[in-house]
């Protein structure tokens, strides 16, 4: 055998080598896929966001003085978009329904007013009780308070400001604002209906 033969042979060796190795490589520096991982249901009963509604209603009530606000039960408002006082969302219902039922385990006889049908003004604008309305839905409930807030959406944060009114006087007795970050929950539920 000449040498030419077997030199082509000695190189088409370290070329598929040098390929080889270069294949491998790139695989090796390539950082592996994640796995996706579905939630548990432990995973749900620890979300961020039933804990930091419950921890907003805990600041809003904290230290209230009760004598100020009157004995009667408590309605909640759903929570309305700052820029459109006219509209809800998924956000502002949710976060609605988990204040209603963190007022309700702190001891406060919470009124349901969604089943009562004079109350709940139109679908997806929730009961708006910022206006003048406020004191003829509270007196044929007999409410001495209502929780009433608005969110804003911005670019990480989606800032919440919370106010518990005497309906006797549309006094605000007690507020609180915080925020939520803005991560995958918090913006499907900012999204509105198509």
């Amino acid at each position: 055998m000449s040498n030419k033969p077997r030199s082509l042979a000695l190189l088409g060796a370290l070329a598929g080598a040098a390929l080889l190795s270069t294949g491998c490589s790139q695989f090796q520096t390539q950082p592996p896929q994640p796995l996706r991982v579905e939630p548990t249901y432990a995973d749900a009963a620890r979300a961020p966001l039933l804990q930091s509604s419950r921890d907003a209603i805990g600041q809003l009530v904290e230290r209230l003085d009760t004598s100020i606000t009157g004995p009667g039960p408590v309605l909640v408002a759903t929570v309305v978009n700052v820029n459109d006082m006219s509209m809800s969302s998924p956000l502002g219902r949710t976060l609605s329904e988990q204040y209603a039922s963190a007022m309700a385990m702190a001891g406060f006889d919470v009124k349901e007013i969604k089943l009562r049908g004079d109350i709940f003004v139109k679908e997806g604008a929730g009961e708006l009780l910022l206006s003048r309305e406020l004191k003829d839905i509270a007196r044929n409930h007999n409410a001495s308070m209502v929780v009433v807030g608005t969110f804003s959406p911005a670019a990480h944060y989606t800032y919440i400001s919370l106010k518990l009114v005497r309906t006797e006087d549309s006094r605000i007795i007690r507020a609180h604002d915080y925020a939520l970050p803005n991560d995958r929950d918090i913006n499907r539920l900012l999204a509105l209906p198509r």
